[in-house]
């Protein structure tokens, strides 16, 4: 399992923290994660991943699925990064 930091933005904080979607489309490949928030008060946010096959994950984030979730959670898809360790 590796860990990756997850960053990005979104239209709404409050809705993207509080959506469940995430665990309904990241649970069934295994995928955690862990939500922040910009203390400054924009709207970026970030995640830690722990992602079991990071190969299925990005086909999976071009799926039509992963659009539907991000545009139900409000995430500006053109702002995504993805950093792995070392």
């Amino acid at each position: 399992m590796a860990t990756y930091l997850i960053f990005h933005e979104v239209e709404n904080v409050e809705h993207w923290l509080t959506s469940p979607r995430r665990e309904e489309v990241f649970g069934p490949l295994g995928i955690t994660t862990r939500t922040f928030r910009d203390p400054a008060g924009s709207n970026r946010v970030g995640l830690i991943g722990e992602i079991p096959d990071f190969a299925a994950f990005q086909e999976f984030m071009q799926s039509e699925v992963a659009a539907e979730a991000m545009k139900h959670d409000g995430v500006r898809p053109e702002t995504l990064l993805v950093l792995s360790a070392g």
